[in-house]
């Protein structure tokens, strides 16, 4: 999933509240008391998990492409962060006595058929795709963890810290684009069509899952209503936009 960098000009664009209130202010003892809040975390840690290992599965595939040993051992350095961060989830969803394959299982599929509809043909179109793609999904997940009781919501904003992958990708695909212009207009198309299927497995994603879907429009996290919902997507695109223009493309 998830590559989890940040673009380097880009503000923050999970709307964390100044004082946290209800849910957020709870720890995960006192909050997971409800079982529909259980169920969400649940199913966020599941999601986030195997998001993690298809990032891990992915990055080492994409070093296959590398046209460089450097560049190879860096995305090696970056697939075993993630793994790293899969493994961590998959030890906190043990330790509040769940299932981690169970609990990652609803979520095979549809980062699967992502994964499947959105495969790269070269090296550059993996780095945009990790860097663009995968970043719009940490984007969604930061939103969501400013609703999280205290203990889940350090839990996941730590996965989804940066890996290095952004400064990375940034440096190759200008210098792919300075060495030849055209590679830009080819890598602005893959990366719109990347934000169009991140957000549509975002949607599916939630809407397949109760728990989740209740969590976003405000039966379990406070203050997050549909109007809200909307606001969060659209600073899920404003940070797109802004990732396009650090790698010099156009959004």
């Amino acid at each position: 999933m998830t590559s989890s960098d940040k673009p380097e000009n880009a503000s923050d664009t999970t709307a964390t509240p100044a004082e946290h209130t209800g849910v957020a202010a709870r720890d995960w003892a006192t909050a997971s008391a409800d079982p529909q809040y259980r169920a969400a975390v649940v199913d966020l840690l599941g999601a986030l998990a195997y998001g993690e290992l298809a990032a891990f599965e992915r990055l080492a595939e994409d070093a296959k492409l590398a046209p460089t040993l450097a560049d190879k051992a860096e995305l090696a350095k970056m697939a075993s962060a993630e793994f790293h961060h899969f493994e961590r989830l998959r030890d906190r969803l043990a330790e509040i006595g769940e299932e981690p394959t169970l609990a990652m299982e609803p979520f095979v599929a549809a980062y699967d058929g992502f994964h499947k509809q959105t495969a790269p043909s070269d090296w550059l179109e993996g780095l945009v795709k990790a860097y663009v793609g995968d970043s719009i999904a940490s984007d969604f997940y930061r939103e969501v963890a400013a609703r999280l009781d205290s203990d889940s919501r350090g839990l996941v904003l730590a996965v989804l810290d940066d890996t290095g992958h952004g400064g990375f990708a940034v440096e190759k695909v200008r210098a792919a684009i300075d060495a030849d212009p055209r590679v830009g207009g080819r890598l602005a198309l893959w990366a719109r069509r990347l934000m169009g299927e991140a957000l549509s497995q975002s949607q599916r994603v939630v809407a397949e899952r109760d728990a989740l879907s209740t969590m976003l429009v405000g039966g379990v996290a406070d203050g997050f209503d549909l109007a809200e919902v909307g606001k969060m997507f659209s600073r899920i695109t404003e940070a797109h936009t802004k990732r396009m223009a650090a790698l010099g493309l156009a959004a």
